[in-house]
């Protein structure tokens, strides 16, 4: 019976890892001699890491989405290609989800753990890629939620409680969403399956049994805001 448990595991473990290696994963480096781009080389080992994060970044993503097992609730995506490149902002995600594009510039100017922060972007940027539509405050929100129990959250980010709405968007909205997801375990991935076919502040009440603004009094009550 034990052996019998075992092999089950081990083939539960092959199969979501053949799922994950389903998705064709590249990147490309385009930044040249530019600073950032001997920074992502030199303290991120490049290409190969840059690979593996996106990688390591889907697995997780799909476990926390509750879609490891479940392809079908998943959005189509079979590729995703990371682009380093000498341009402006930090990251963003385009194409259906199929392209990140990363400033290297971001990184050469980076003072803390640029590896660390590097990662914690890439996972934000592939939840876009994963997720389903909504507000933009929601869904930046969502992909920091994300970030944050990868345990990539960089230290400038607003403490619990901290904020002044709740669909403000990243850090603001995933220390919310953390919150929610404190109240009923899995909410998160809930909340990204209902918005499959569009989306209403309603979902907060069938999840939670409380309205959204409720919810945010309540959390800021909880932090003394």
């Amino acid at each position: 019976m034990t052996c019998h448990k075992i092999f089950l595991v081990i083939s539960v473990m092959l199969a979501v890892s053949s799922l994950v290696k389903a998705v064709d994963f590249s990147v490309v480096d385009n930044t040249g001699d530019s600073a950032g781009g001997r920074r992502f080389r030199g303290e991120i080992d490049g290409v190969s890491y840059g690979t593996q994060s996106l990688r390591s970044a889907t697995d997780f993503v799909w476990g926390l989405f509750q879609q490891t097992n479940n392809p079908s609730d998943r959005r189509d995506v079979t590729k995703i290609t990371l682009f380093m490149e000498n341009g402006n902002g930090v990251a963003y995600n385009t194409n259906s989800g199929s392209e990140i594009h990363f400033n290297a510039g971001y990184l050469a100017g980076f003072s803390g753990d640029v590896k660390r922060e590097f990662t914690g972007v890439i996972y934000h940027e592939v939840v876009h890629s994963w997720q389903w539509n909504g507000p933009g405050g929601l869904i930046e929100g969502i992909a920091d939620y994300v970030r944050l129990k990868a345990g990539y959250a960089p230290g400038h980010w607003v403490g619990p409680g901290g904020g002044d709405r709740w669909d403000q968007g990243y850090d603001v909205t995933a220390r919310f969403l953390d919150y929610c997801n404190d109240l009923r375990n899995g909410f998160v991935a809930e909340l990204n399956k209902k918005m499959r076919s569009g989306y209403s502040d309603s979902f907060f009440v069938d999840l939670l049994g409380k309205d959204v603004n409720q919810l945010w009094r309540e959390y800021k009550a909880k932090y003394g805001q």
